[in-house]
């Protein structure tokens, strides 16, 4: 997806994606990139969620992450009708710009998941079991 903010990666060599300054996200065909969030104090993964151009604009513009719904399929404001606003400490963009990486402070009671609890990311698949197993408790 090309943007009036964003140029397409196929515009710059890779030196300019790899090593540049110039932001230029690798959205996919649907016009999303993957962004991974995680807590800027503790360093916990709170979630996994996608970015359009639109959203990645609002969260540059803001500070506050915004994300695009797959399944809603709309932009979405995270925290907005729980408080649980993710301001963001530090943005960085992986080697080939195909990835976001987003390190907040989360507003409201610090949670994340829409289950309640503060991380999406509760339970563990040990290696050899395919089964899931409930993490510790969460502080």
């Amino acid at each position: 997806m090309v943007d009036d903010l964003f140029p397409s990666p196929a515009s710059l060599d890779k030196a300019s994606i790899e090593e540049g300054t110039q932001l230029a996200p690798a959205f996919d065909a649907n016009g999303l990139v993957t962004c991974v969030t995680t807590d800027a104090d503790s360093g916990r993964l709170l979630m996994v969620a996608h970015m359009n151009a639109e959203s990645l604009r609002r969260t540059i513009e803001t500070g506050e992450a915004w994300y695009w719904s797959r399944s809603r399929k709309t932009l979405w404001h995270k925290g907005d009708t729980s408080g649980q606003i993710q301001t963001v400490v530090e943005m960085c963009v992986d080697c080939d710009q195909d990835a976001v990486w987003l390190r907040v402070k989360v507003a409201g009671d610090g949670g994340c998941c829409h289950t309640g609890r503060c991380s999406c990311f509760y339970r563990r698949v040990p290696v050899g079991k395919g089964i899931c197993e409930p993490l510790e408790k969460e502080d």
